[in-house]
């Protein structure tokens, strides 16, 4: 499997090259699927959806790369599908991006459309924005919990073996600071990453690689040692 896990979607000149690189042909010549369900969270969920969508979001870049087509693939109504419907349309895409918005709803919808199952044999590359690329984590801590699934916790997909706290020191985000990274890290039981918005993870087969512009930072799994409290 093929990801691209980025903070703000294809933000600088090297994240760009990464996801030519995945692809291995030109942007003009891939079909895309792109979902927003991460956002309907929100108070302003439905103009982030929108936004993304349309491909009017300049500040994280996703949709208005210039793709061949793109079409729309909304995890909440899959359920209600037959997948012989829908599942074509994933088999014939390049590339599935994934807005941000929140983890533990999209991880919710992922599975329950069925899209989960798909993703360790997905032939497209997967693109996450934000919660998008969170999803992809066995857990993303109580840091980032917002939406609670019925079953409670703070699991996700686990497609890969490491979380990220995307967003590093961002203007609008006053919480997403390093120090709050580093408390964050220490309780998660399994290697991290902060990333800023010039930041992205690529992973091939599990291989994995940051891809940066910015500031970032990886934490190792903390030892027990590190992880219980002095006497």
């Amino acid at each position: 499997m093929k990801m691209l896990l980025t903070s703000a979607g294809i933000k600088n000149k090297s994240i760009h090259k990464a996801l030519l690189e995945l692809l291995g042909k030109p942007i003009a010549e891939c079909h895309a699927l792109c979902n927003s369900t991460a956002s309907y969270t929100f108070p302003n969920g439905a103009n982030m959806a929108w936004n993304f969508i349309s491909g009017n979001e300049p500040q994280c870049p996703m949709v208005e790369l210039g793709w061949k087509s793109v079409g729309v693939l909304e995890f909440s109504a899959l359920p209600s599908l037959d997948k012989t419907v829908w599942l074509p349309q994933v088999e014939a895409a390049d590339v599935i991006l994934v807005n941000g918005g929140d983890p533990l709803y999209l991880s919710y919808w992922m599975r329950q459309s069925g899209f989960a199952d798909l993703l360790p044999s997905l032939k497209a590359v997967y693109v996450g924005l934000s919660a998008g690329s969170m999803v992809m984590a066995p857990r993303i801590g109580a840091f980032f919990v917002g939406w609670k699934p019925p079953t409670g916790g703070d699991e996700t997909l686990g497609v890969v073996d490491f979380a990220m706290f995307p967003h590093l020191e961002h203007e609008m985000l006053p919480h997403n600071t390093m120090v709050n990274a580093e408390k964050w890290a220490a309780g998660m039981k399994m290697p991290t990453y902060a990333v800023d918005d010039e930041t992205a993870i690529k992973v091939v087969d599990g291989a994995v690689e940051v891809i940066s512009e910015g500031k970032w930072k990886h934490f190792p799994t903390p030892s027990v040692a590190d992880s219980t409290p002095p006497p």
